[in-house]
């Protein structure tokens, strides 16, 4: 046993020359990315689980089983849902204002948090205006579909000029990619809070009553679920690109 630990030392020696201990920054960094990446696993999976495995199964049960089901299985789901939303989304917004847009602002020689601010402003904007067309829309899909694109390009065409009327030359291919798919993931965010949660709690409620919430509402929450079933696709694409993958903005 002696024999076997004297050459202990000098083994963790060598691993000095490939492992290095993070420092305080490395780690608010590692902090921010993983907690972003776990608690976005978690949302957008259970945004595919509604989507793709509850809707249709929800069809299929008779309203006594309903009444067994929705209440045992929806408010633990949604939970998860909606906080899984908010922690993407805070850790995502940290990590580019302090360690992405901060460096590419500083060198334009303009201030970080106007540039975000305003950044956020246009976000909430798009989505406003989605939020207050959506109860004109619930008839027919496609035409919200379309609407919906067209939006998500004017929104995407102001993103792109306002950090590049800040940026200029300075602006990095990670500042425009996660600009577009952090505002994505934002308007996904009040996607969840404003529209499909409310819905959802009064569904749930009446369902247990026994006195259904108006069909509208449920309508309301499935177009805002499958908008941000949608708006995940690019969203994700465009948060992959920032790395490397595809350059397509800046350098």
């Amino acid at each position: 046993m002696f024999e076997s630990t004297v050459h202990l030392p000098l083994g963790l020696t060598m691993l000095q020359d490939f492992f290095h201990a993070p420092t305080a920054t490395d780690l608010a960094r590692i902090i921010l990315r993983w907690g972003h990446f776990v608690a976005g696993i978690t949302w957008i999976g259970m945004l595919y689980f509604f989507n793709l495995v509850n809707v249709n199964f929800m069809k299929a049960l008779d309203a006594p089983t309903k009444k067994i089901v929705i209440p045992a299985l929806m408010p633990k789901a949604l939970w998860y849902f909606r906080w899984g939303a908010v922690v993407t989304v805070l850790a995502g917004l940290a990590y580019y204002a302090m360690y992405i847009l901060s460096a590419d602002a500083h060198n334009a020689g303009v201030n970080v948090w106007v540039v975000l601010l305003v950044w956020l402003l246009i976000g909430i904007v798009g989505w406003m205006i989605y939020f207050f067309l959506l109860p004109m829309l619930t008839k027919d899909g496609r035409v919200l579909a379309a609407v919906v694109v067209a939006l998500v390009i004017l929104h995407a065409a102001a993103i792109i000029w306002w950090l590049s009327s800040q940026l200029g030359n300075y602006g990095s291919n990670k500042s425009y990619s996660i600009g577009l798919g952090g505002a994505m993931g934002l308007f996904m965010l009040l996607n969840v809070w404003g529209i499909i949660w409310p819905a959802q709690k009064r569904i749930i409620a009446g369902t247990v009553s026994g006195t259904p919430a108006p069909p509208e509402l449920a309508r309301k929450a499935f177009l805002a679920s499958r908008t941000n079933a949608w708006l995940s696709l690019p969203m994700l694409f465009f948060m992959a690109t920032s790395h490397g993958d595809y350059v397509i903005f800046g350098k």
